[in-house]
């Protein structure tokens, strides 16, 4: 097991990393999912059946770490706005963001700030298909969907990406200077 365990970590290590890091947002947090998709490989592993590949196997897992994570700091985030008193207490963050530290080119930075405008499905999917380049096939089992249900998610996130880029490009950043059409 300790070099099956070697072996996925190596080969597939940076792109579960990439893929937790543009879900969340963050460097640390996104190490943090990567272990802990790591933690349910080793659990799991003698479950693998082989109905897809290790690499879409290991992208449903980290789908799932991450709909956990969020799911945990929507409850977090409900009990701090509970008990919170927004009359005494003023919350700053003087951190850059994730995208200002991460991403220096300006093309990236554009799509990358255009994503938060697609739900979490669309996020995936794209991450997936564009950045990971995964299949239509290895996206759909990756996120245990089908084929036609990725295309369409896929549609509908470009669809909405390139909206949200041309009010960006709106607000003063113009498409020439991007090359993005």
């Amino acid at each position: 097991m300790e070099d099956t365990f070697q072996r996925l970590y190596e080969k597939y290590h940076h792109d579960l990393f990439q893929f937790l890091f543009y879900m969340v947002k963050n460097r640390e947090q996104a190490e943090d999912l990567v272990q802990e998709v790591y933690i349910r490989v080793l659990k799991a592993y003698d479950n693998f059946e082989g109905r897809s590949t290790e690499k879409t196997w290991l992208f449903s897992i980290a789908r799932h770490v991450a709909i956990d994570w969020f799911r945990k700091q929507k409850t977090i985030r409900r009990r701090i706005l509970e008990k919170f008193d927004w009359q005494k207490h003023q919350i700053e963050d003087l951190k850059p963001l994730p995208d200002e530290i991460a991403l220096k080119n300006e093309k990236i930075q554009w799509m990358y700030r255009s994503l938060d405008s697609c739900s979490f499905d669309q996020r995936a999917v794209l991450i997936l298909r564009y950045l990971q380049e995964l299949s239509i096939t290895e996206t759909a089992e990756a996120l245990g969907w089908t084929s036609s249900k990725v295309k369409t998610t896929q549609h509908r996130a470009l669809k909405q990406l390139q909206k949200q880029m041309m009010m960006i490009s709106k607000e003063g950043l113009s498409i020439e200077k991007t090359g993005v059409e």
